[in-house]
């Protein structure tokens, strides 16, 4: 009787009161998982995700204009971010919610909104609600073991919205597939070309071994409209002149150490496997996190045993997930042939493979119990097999790092507190690691910052990369000239470093270093040989700030230094 009722919870066709309990319950562990974030997001004074001190920090110009004056990196990341991305938190700081808040409370939002229309998509396919529960379930837990839902940047949006344009386009609702096109291609342009890939590929189906155009009127409409909206969504950026332009090409990118191996932004590999396949810019395949999505790869081989599986005729409309795959892979390959134009290639497999695995392993999974349990004389190992199934879905979280959310906490109160004191128009020259954290927590402007060397768009990175290069010189130069010269030439204020600055390890074992070359080879063999920075010389006497192994000094005290000979 038991297990009677349980096969009837599990895959009794949907109803009013099973549809709201599977997706009751789906909403309740997405919000958990987000209370897991949260609480991370808020365990200190001083806490912001990895990436959002990229795409986040130049927003506090939305609560103060004063904020980074002329500042490349500031007037970079603000040109480009995607226009509804930019709205969005500039109409919240309108309203007086800081962008930093915004970044920690939008992950919950979108996850629920992401877990909605999974919920719904999959029912679409299957209307066995209990199937939407295992893939919303299956796709959190594959997007809180990443960084990109919670970083609240303009990946994060590409799960609600591609997945509201899979609703409403099987829900055959042609004005809201538009309207989910368009703030798609807003929030995050890359992923309207798959979407309209997919609408061209509806226009074909399979006859006897080969594709034949659709004989449905609705396919050309929806493929019309819909490619329509996403031209016009797309046009400003295709027709927008770039203020720091143009993108790196392909043969550019080969001669630069950021894109090697070890690279800050390494793309190219030796090996055909990683680069292809693996690699996390360059691969067409995600990581499979949980394990279990593998299972998703069955689905195909289901289908062909349906006296097997006879839960598989009661699928429907499945076709599109064949569909994203295929298009996915042509936007690859795409991205690969006019490489960086679409900027990365893994961008447009990532996401939506991590969707169709979550769709089809939750189906799977259902097909396969319900198989095991119309055997003769297994329903005591289909009630085994469904609560090992319920252990490894629930508990798998607790045997791995969850979530990732990669928040990187401050650990310098007091330096940070010391730079917002400072002119808003201030200026850092550090080569620090720390310095990375002081746009995101003290609101002012640096040279240069490891997390911030970002080389796609050539008007910005070559100028920062000579930043980067005259910077590395001018601190382990024995001429104090030097320094000043780097001071004056760009309106330096405060110079912040390193107890540890002046030792050649400090340089050798740092990967960014490496790739300013030969600048780093030569301050390295300067220490080497025993020249002493003139920096070092002037830290004692110029010094401002001195806690945490870390020490600033004054800009106009430099200056004001004789310089030898």
């Amino acid at each position: 009787m038991l297990i009677t009722r349980l096969h009837k919870l599990l895959t009794a066709p949907s109803s009013k009161s099973q549809v709201m309990f599977w997706l009751s319950l789906s909403l309740t562990f997405a919000f958990i998982y987000s209370l897991l974030g949260l609480r991370e997001a808020f365990s200190g004074e001083y806490v912001v995700q990895d990436d959002a001190r990229q795409h986040v920090f130049w927003m506090q110009r939305f609560l103060d204009p004063q904020l980074f004056p002329n500042d490349l990196i500031a007037n970079y990341f603000q040109a480009v971010a995607p226009a509804g991305y930019t709205a969005i938190y500039q109409m919240m700081a309108s309203l007086g919610i800081n962008p930093w808040l915004l970044n920690k409370l939008l992950p919950p939002v979108l996850g629920l909104i992401t877990t909605g229309y999974c919920f719904g998509v999959c029912l679409e396919f299957l209307p066995v609600p209990a199937a939407g529960f295992i893939a919303t379930l299956l796709l959190n837990q594959s997007l809180w073991m990443k960084d990109d839902l919670v970083s609240a940047t303009p990946r994060a949006f590409v799960y609600p919205l591609f997945l509201a344009c899979l609703y409403y386009l099987l829900r055959r609702s042609l004005l809201l597939m538009c309207v989910a096109i368009a703030l798609l291609g807003l929030f995050y342009p890359p992923g309207v070309f798959i979407a309209a890939t997919i609408l061209i590929l509806r226009l074909l189906h399979w006859e006897r071994g080969l594709p034949r155009l659709s004989q449905n009127r609705n396919s050309y409409l929806f493929c019309a409209v819909g490619l329509g909206v996403a031209v016009l969504v797309m046009l400003p950026f295709a027709l927008e002149t770039s203020a720091f332009g143009p993108t790196i090409t392909a043969a550019q990118a080969r001669h630069l150490p950021e894109f090697l191996p070890g690279g800050r932004s390494a793309f190219f590999s030796d090996d055909p496997w990683r680069f292809w396949l693996s690699g996390g810019r360059s691969g067409f395949l995600p990581s499979i996190q949980p394990p279990i999505l593998a299972v998703g790869f069955l689905l195909p081989i289901l289908f062909k045993y349906p006296s097997y599986f006879p839960l598989t005729q009661r699928i429907t409309s499945i076709a599109i997930l064949p569909q994203m795959v295929v298009a996915s892979l042509v936007m690859f390959f795409a991205a690969h042939a006019l490489l960086f134009k679409l900027h990365l290639p893994g961008r447009y497999s990532g996401y939506s493979l991590r969707i169709v695995l979550a769709l089809a392993a939750g189906i799977t999974l259902i097909v396969l119990w319900d198989a095991l349990w119309q055997a003769y004389g297994q329903r005591v190992l289909a009630l085994a097999a469904v609560a090992l199934l319920g252990a490894a879905l629930l508990l798998y979280p607790s045997f791995d790092k969850f979530p990732n959310t990669k928040y990187k906490v401050g650990n310098v109160s007091n330096l940070y507190k010391f730079f917002q004191e400072q002119p808003k128009d201030s200026l850092i020259a550090s080569l620090s690691e720390e310095a990375n954290n002081l746009p995101t927590f003290s609101q002012r402007s640096i040279l240069v910052g490891r997390e911030y060397a970002i080389p796609y768009h050539l008007g910005y990175y070559n100028q920062f990369r000579q930043r980067t290069l005259e910077l590395i010189h001018a601190q382990y130069s024995s001429d104090l000239a030097v320094v000043q010269n780097l001071i004056q030439k760009y309106g330096v204020d405060f110079w912040l470093l390193d107890d540890t600055a002046f030792t050649p390890e400090y340089i050798a074992n740092n990967n960014w270093f490496r790739q300013y070359q030969p600048v780093t080879a030569e301050a390295i063999a300067q220490l080497q040989q025993g020249r002493i920075p003139a920096l070092s010389k002037v830290m004692d006497r110029c010094a401002v700030f001195n806690q945490y192994g870390l020490t600033v000094i004054e800009a106009k005290c430099i200056l004001a230094e004789k310089v030898a000979g």
